[in-house]
């Protein structure tokens, strides 16, 4: 009897010390198989995108090195129709440009702050295995930039985002974006891709209130947002900035939520997602209406389109939709199928 139990306890230890992880389309990487991994071929630099567009998928391609270039700005934009903020971000876009990487991947990370910002900014990516997943070595000055090194060990959808103090303020203004780790042999494919990415604003005037806002320190502690906006800006997603699919595609959307403080609810009416990879790790659901996304987190979510149409996208806990800002849409088109979908009269 003792043998057996000494025998399962090294197994047990075994795992432990392992911490495999298996991805759906049967890759699988340890931490410690990734930390050995060699890079090959050309460095990368990864381009900038903005959202909702997102890099190539990596594919079967082997570990190499990436080299990536953020800037941080503060600068004025549009957060609704006659409003006005002044957003702090990471590449001039709110979420700040998409980074897709595979495990194995050593990766190069310049960041600089743009001369005519006010405050110093950082970086913290939830991917990193490190000291504040790099902020520590990445606090800048105006004008100064910063550079340091990681390895990708482990896979899955991550969010990145300033962690210069006040750190509440930092998200609150749109200095967030995320990281995809793809594992060992990529993601399965699909047909689109889209980045999608949820945040607050907390602003002194009300919901739609006209002209120049600035950030209500109060509103922000009692988490009573003004808008809550995906990509940004309230109906961001909508109009000429709705997403685009045909019946029969398979789309993926990447979703994050740089909070600073409410979950989101996320849900695209008259879908229901056959794969979501909860929050954005290995374990996979299925068949799911509605997916949860803490602050600070991300999930994968994929489904296929069988009838055209607009699919509007929400954020379920619907006030912040309807009135806040925190809603898409997803133009679908190609040939109806009555067996799916069919109005009698």
């Amino acid at each position: 009897m003792k043998r057996i139990i000494t025998s399962f306890a090294l197994a047990l230890l075994t795992l432990q010390a392992c911490k495999q992880t298996t991805s759906d389309n049967g890759a699988k990487t340890t931490e410690n198989s990734a930390m050995d991994m060699k890079v090959s071929g050309e460095t990368e630099v990864q381009k900038k995108l903005d959202p909702p567009l997102v890099p190539a998928a990596i594919g079967n391609r082997a570990a190499k090195k990436v080299v990536v270039h953020l800037e941080a700005t503060e600068e004025e934009g549009e957060l609704a129709d006659g409003v006005t903020y002044k957003f702090w971000t990471f590449n001039s876009t709110v979420p700040g440009t998409f980074i897709r990487i595979r495990v194995g991947d050593e990766v190069e990370l310049h960041l600089k702050n743009a001369s005519n910002s006010v405050m110093p900014h950082n970086i913290d990516l939830h991917a990193v295995n490190g000291p504040g997943g790099g902020a520590e070595a990445t606090n800048v000055a105006p004008g100064k930039e910063a550079i340091f090194n990681f390895k990708a060990l482990n896979p899955g959808l991550y969010v990145y985002h300033c962690a210069a103090a006040p750190v509440p303020l930092h998200i609150a203004n749109g200095m967030y974006g995320l990281i995809l780790v793809e594992p060992e042999g990529g993601l399965p494919k699909v047909d689109r891709e889209y980045y999608i990415m949820q945040g607050e604003f907390y602003t002194k005037g009300k919901t739609d209130e006209k002209g120049l806002q600035e950030f209500d320190q109060d509103k922000g502690v009692d988490e009573r947002p003004t808008y809550v906006v995906f990509n940004g800006k309230k109906n961001k997603l909508m109009g000429a900035d709705a997403l685009e699919a045909k019946v029969g595609e398979t789309v993926r959307f990447f979703v994050g939520n740089g909070g600073p403080n409410l979950v989101s609810s996320f849900h695209v009416i008259g879908e229901i997602f056959d794969r979501v990879y909860v929050e954005g790790g290995d374990m996979i659901n299925k068949n799911v209406q509605t997916t949860v996304i803490p602050a600070g987190g991300a999930a994968m979510v994929e489904f296929k389109v069988e009838e055209p149409g607009n699919y509007i996208l929400v954020d379920h806990s619907i006030f912040r939709a309807f009135n806040k800002g925190a809603i898409g849409m997803l133009k679908v088109t190609g040939e109806k199928n009555p067996k799916i979908f069919h109005k009698v009269q």
